[in-house]
């Protein structure tokens, strides 16, 4: 069963099965999955830059750098991951990508700039040399954190709500993980 919202009030409605047998994630979910793998792609963006202009000042060794790749790739693929999970409906996955990437994740994104601005800077400093790189880089910052901020809203809009609460329970499971059996005669 699937959710969509009128008037902000979550409506059941029929949808056919996806793949599996398990039913559509509504709207919301489907552009939090959108916008997860954006600010996934914006983060593979930025790392290119940052890296390359590492390279190009000789202000990295291979190691750090390679250090530095190691750990963004995971958090990229491991938020992909998630996101998937997101779209196939596992609550647990839109817990783990609203605390690991929207609040650690968006506090990383975040620190540099305000840390900056403590020190004494001045948001105009900011546009004063700016180069090309640096413009790209911005540019990215602000799409990335503009995609986590709305796929956070939109990953407990009441549509998503209605939707996680509908498929929680609905399929028990064994100690397998496969569904458990319900005893005869029951429905």
């Amino acid at each position: 069963m699937a959710y969509e919202t009128r008037s902000g009030h979550p409506k059941p409605m029929r949808s056919r099965p996806a793949r599996g047998g398990e039913s559509s994630a509504p709207p919301p979910v489907h552009a939090a999955f959108a916008l997860w793998i954006t600010a996934v792609a914006a983060g593979v963006f930025e790392t290119v830059l940052a890296v390359g202009g590492l390279i190009a000042d000789g202000d990295t060794t291979a190691g750090e750098t390679a250090g530095g790749l190691l750990l963004r790739m995971t958090v990229f693929s491991v938020a992909v991951l998630l996101a998937v999970q997101l779209r196939h409906g596992r609550n647990w996955a839109r817990w783990a990508l609203a605390v690991g990437l929207g609040g650690f994740g968006t506090l990383s994104l975040v620190i540099g700039p305000v840390q900056w601005l403590a020190d004494g800077h001045s948001p105009l400093d900011a546009f004063r040399d700016l180069g090309v790189m640096d413009a790209l880089f911005g540019a990215s910052r602000v799409l990335h954190l503009s995609a986590v901020l709305v796929a956070l809203a939109l990953m407990f809009a009441p549509a998503a709500n209605a939707w996680f609460k509908g498929r929680s329970g609905t399929r028990p499971r064994g100690r397998s993980g496969t569904p458990a059996k319900r005893p005869s005669g029951t429905r």
